[in-house]
């Protein structure tokens, strides 16, 4: 009996998201930024990458928001709804609560198009109806 392996649209999503995942890191690493960890499940929500900014001395939670190609019309960052962004404030919160931290923490949004950081948005809060443009 033959088995086929098919390649979900899904599984190519998540390809895409890691190696933007990687390629942010890098970015970061090259800021001097010191990745803690990556990929963080919390429940059902998830923290891209967990890192040190040493300039502003700060612990910093990443999303990372990738796309194959850039578009003036439908950037990455548009990808990072308000909805998308309390998710990741959650999870932070949830973060920040099991590892009974608290003190200031920063969220950036790093997003990368054709593999390449395209922009670095720190200090990202939902507001309602925000984008961040």
């Amino acid at each position: 009996m033959a088995v086929s392996l098919h390649h979900s649209p899904t599984a190519s999503h998540l390809c895409l998201g890691r190696e933007g995942e990687r390629i942010a890191e890098r970015f970061l690493e090259h800021l001097g930024y010191r990745i803690l960890d990556r990929n963080v499940r919390l429940g059902r929500d998830e923290i891209d990458l967990v890192a040190f900014d040493p300039v502003d001395q700060v612990r910093v939670f990443v999303e990372v928001k990738s796309r194959r190609s850039q578009s003036e019309e439908y950037p990455a960052r548009m990808n990072a709804s308000p909805f998308k962004i309390r998710k990741f404030q959650r999870a932070v919160d949830r973060w920040l609560a099991e590892h009974d931290e608290d003190g200031y923490v920063r969220l950036d949004l790093v997003c990368v198009e054709e593999g390449k950081v395209t922009e670095h948005f720190k200090e990202i809060g939902a507001q309602d109806g925000e984008t961040y443009e």
